[in-house]
């Protein structure tokens, strides 16, 4: 029980005892907070910037990450994945590396969350999906880009931590805040509520306070989109393509891609309960519990063009007429391809111009939610010991199922224009009903398939920390601590089954039938009058003819992990300069347990076991070189494990014969790190810095090409795929930071940074697009080479207002078989108003993505032309609330 009281981890910042010494990188809001945040990252012993509640009031942020985004060497993006964008940053990578090098906690605590969408459902795990976690949760936000022992370790390239308010903070005995607003979304044209409050209550004495937060947030989605990289593949000898087009042998032909429409509705509802309780100035006890559930149920309509699918292969239709085919070779790409609907007589029958795919998502939802208690007890003058025990879970849940019916074959052409435009599809008929042709003729009848995955992540944890003061001369004090935890994962999945009556064309939900939204002249792509089904109709048509029943057991996995640290860290101080060094060791333990085709042909269970040691060193120093201005140089070498899902997740594409495929034997990430800068506070509120840093990864991890037998569930049979499994290998990251602050006297200011960025891979793991012989592609998943953020604000008297703009180049977004998907550059412009009405009530208009940005994806083969991948508009949003304080 003494232990017990003398709880939770405590920083350098929170015994009172030593300076902050974090390195971390924060951002400021308007004046008011503006001087606060400056003093604190001058002050520090390293890189410091701080997002806090005020300065998310008046920006136009609706969740963590949109903050983070302004931060210098911060990068976010719009999805988990290569799902595209659906209008919310959702991930946070640092310093142009993939997002499982970077850790987030809330409170200095680990964190679980899941994830909607079965892809990174499957192949996820511990980056967090920041969708769960509203901008009013914060208060406040730092993100450390290098390390020091006292640091949970995870982060390769950094720890981002959220700090949510607490009820003895406040100034007076009770606070309430409430928002009341709603979100106008584009595209949709349709509004939806934003409701968002916090009661805080404390005790005269301030020994006892309590808050409760809560938060409804709902947004429709609609997007419009072009998905061109479902199946680019080589164009067969003996195929009426390679017969017809001179030097398509070979090349790269578009045989499945076209038209998305997807419709999504997101509430995120959830809250935040914290009691806190100080008898007295030695003890204090913290109980926080907070729960988000995302709840997000789509449906994609995809109709796509299949006409280089039935010419292309010599397997599907080898007896069209070849001189019905005409096209263009460029680049060792079938850039133009056109056939008739009407040379081919009863062969047509097998065919196929067009596949309407509704796949539906009617439970889609992900979870995060944590339980912690903190105890801090100062035992003495020179000693204060802090405990810190808790649970936190994350769920991922996906019930998806597709209405599929394939075209009679009608002709058509497709036409590409280049990597950054859509392609043009010409599809008769496209604009009214039918069914027929596919396959072998079995097209003439509807189709279904899908899964329902669901994921649990959990961690239990337990943490003591101390701090001791010395009289060791500049070592002003030393940290200490230890910690332990489980963490699991396990995941499984259902297979879909028709029931009787799928197959009926005359079952179809005809009065469902509805037509794609007129918005795709944005993209520069037809497809608007398209004729699709309803979700609703959908949705009904799956319940009555379709089942979810039986395991899919290649897909299945368990993943125990237990850890072990310890650390020791001195803080030391002089006349000019002040610092940190330290080390932390860590024990893991991977326990992966996942079904294997056995000998007899079945599904048998298989576990790897490993374990491993890190020594995690770290130093940071800053100096006071001049009054006005400061140095700082930082080292560390830090690790993060594996993403869990590419240690055990099955991703398999039947038609296709592709997919991803988990690697039990991955090793963890290393690397060793260094920062440099130097900062200059030339005037009041304002600041110029100027910073390097240098990262060598040496377990990084890549995707090899290679094949592999698993059961495909259309064939009914053991298939053998080409797929892609992560590998580790080695990279380095390197770059410059650069950030300007200015607060004028008359109101306004004006706020900039830009991060220059270099990564690549260094170790050439063969299969690897880097182990390519003759062109190989080192380009490091998740770097963009250059970003930047500007900002101008006004705030006098009653009105405050602020624009932003944020712009990152184009990045790697990840790899497939032979082929690597590019995300283009993007730039979002945002702005915000408010007016405070009286003292009490304000009036806030916020806008997002006001330039109705086009997310874009590029897709790289060695030796072929860069082609067209996916282009998506997400549209405008628009926010307005009324917000009371009391």
């Amino acid at each position: 029980m003494a232990l017990f009281a003398a709880a939770l981890p405590a920083t350098a910042q929170q015994t009172g005892t030593a300076p902050d010494q974090t390195e971390t990188v924060v951002v400021t809001g308007i004046r008011a907070s503006l001087q606060q945040s400056i003093n604190q990252k001058r002050n520090s012993d390293s890189l410091v910037e701080v997002i806090t509640a005020e300065d998310v009031g008046k920006m136009p942020d609706k969740n963590v990450a949109d903050s983070l985004q302004r931060l210098p060497g911060v990068f976010t993006a719009a999805a988990g994945g290569g799902e595209g964008s659906f209008g919310e940053n959702d991930r946070v990578a640092l310093r142009g590396t993939p997002f499982g090098l970077t850790l987030t906690t809330l409170n200095g605590h680990s964190v679980s969350s899941g994830d909607w969408f079965a892809d990174n459902i499957i192949g996820g795990g511990r980056s967090v999906s920041f969708s769960l976690f509203p901008s009013e949760l914060i208060g406040r936000v730092t993100v450390h880009k290098g390390s020091q022992a006292d640091l949970l370790e995870g982060g390769a390239e950094g720890v981002i931590d959220i700090d949510t308010r607490k009820p003895l903070d406040f100034k007076k005995s009770f606070n309430a805040q409430v928002s009341l607003g709603a979100v106008h979304s584009s595209n949709a044209d349709k509004n939806d509520p934003q409701v968002n409050g916090l009661i805080a209550w404390k005790n005269p004495e301030n020994t006892l306070g309590v808050l409760v937060q809560g938060f409804h947030e709902k947004r429709t989605l609609s997007r419009v989109g072009q998905e061109n990289q479902i199946w680019y593949d080589r164009v067969e000898a003996g195929s009426p393509i390679g017969k017809a087009i001179p030097g398509s042998v070979g090349a790269v032909a578009n045989y499945l891609g076209g038209t998305a429409w997807f419709e999504q509705e997101r509430t995120r509802n959830g809250g935040l309960i914290d009691v806190q309780f100080k008898p007295n100035r030695d003890l204090s006890v913290d109980l926080t519990a907070f729960h988000s559930h995302l709840d997000a149920p789509n449906i994609n309509h995809n109709f796509m063009q299949s006409l280089g699918r039935f010419l292309g292969p010599s397997w599907a239709t080898g007896a069209y007429p070849t001189g019905n085919v005409t096209g263009t070779v460029t680049g060792n790409a079938v850039t133009q391809l056109n056939a008739p609907g009407n040379a081919c007589g009863t062969d047509c029958f097998q065919m196929s111009s067009a596949v309407q795919e509704e796949f539906s998502r009617p439970v889609a939802e992900s979870q995060s939610e944590f339980v912690n208690l903190d105890v801090k007890w100062r035992a003495n003058d020179r000693l204060t010991l802090s405990t810190k025990l808790g649970t936190t879970k994350g769920l991922g849940n996906t019930v998806s199922g597709a209405l599929g019916v394939w075209m009679p074959w009608t002709g058509g052409s497709y036409t590409i224009n280049g990597p950054d435009s859509a392609v043009i599809y010409n599809t008769p008929g496209a604009d009214k009903f039918s069914i027929g042709g596919g396959p072998g003729g079995s097209g003439g009848v509807p189709y279904t398939y899908g899964s329902h995955v669901t994921a649990n992540d959990k961690e239990t944890y337990g943490q003591i920390d101390g701090t001791l003061s010395t009289e060791w001369g500049a070592v002003h004090s030393l940290q200490f601590g230890a910690r332990v935890a489980s963490h699991k994962r396990d995941l499984s999945s259902i297979g879909i089954v028709a029931n009787p009556g799928l197959d009926v064309v005359a079952n179809l939900p005809m009065g469902g039938l509805t037509a794609f939204p007129d918005r795709f002249g944005d993209l520069g792509a037809n497809g608007a009058g398209y004729w699709t089904f309803s979700r609703e109709a959908v949705n009904g048509w799956l319940t009555k003819y379709a089942k979810y029943e039986g395991e899919l057991k290649q897909n299945e996995f368990n993943i125990k992990e237990p850890t072990q640290s310890a650390y020791v860290m001195a803080n030391f101080q002089g006349e000019n300069f002040s610092g940190n060094a330290g080390v932390r060791v860590v024990h893991t333990t991977e326990e992966v347990q996942r079904f294997e085709i056995g000998p007899s042909g079945g599904f048998e269970p298989r576990t790897y076991k490993s374990s491993y040691m890190d020594f995690l060193p770290s130093a940071n120093f800053r100096l006071d070189v001049t009054k006005d201005l400061v140095a700082r140089f930082g080292t560390s070498r830090t690790m993060a494990r594996p993403e869990l899902g590419m240690m055990a997740g099955v991703d398999l594409r039947d038609v296709q014969g592709t997919g991803n495929v988990g690697n039990p034997n991955l090793r963890p990430i290393r690397a060793n790190n260094f920062d440099i800068g130097m900062e200059w506070y030339f005037a009041p509120k304002s600041m110029v810095s100027l910073g390097g840093f240098y990262s060598a990864l040496d377990g990084y991890v890549t995707y090899g090409s290679s094949t592999a037998t698993f059961y495909n569930q259309l064939q009914k049979q053991n298939t053998v795929y080409q797929v892609s499994t992560p590998v580790n290998t080695t990279a380095e990251v390197k770059g410059l930071e650069f950030s300007y602050i200015q607060a004028f006297n008359n109101g306004f200011g004006v706020n900039a940074n830009y991060t220059y960025t270099l990564g690549e891979e260094t170790g050439h793991a063969p299969g690897s697009p880097c182990g390519n012989v003759t062109t190989p592609d080192c380009t490091l998943i998740g770097t963009s080479k250059n970003a930047y953020n500007i900002g101008a604000f006004f705030e006098q008297d009653k009105l405050s207002a602020r624009i932003t703009w944020n712009w990152r180049s184009g990045f790697l977004n990840g790899t497939s078989r032979n082929s690597a998907a590019f995300q283009s550059s993007i730039g979002t412009l945002s702005a915000s108003i408010a007016y405070q009405l009286t003292e009490n009530f304000s009036i806030n208009l916020d806008g997002k993505d006001l330039n109705n940005p086009t997310v874009k994806s590029v897709i790289h083969t060695a030796g072929v032309m860069d082609l067209p991948g996916s282009l998506y508009k997400n549209g405008r949003q628009i926010y307005l609330s009324l917000q009371a304080k009391f």
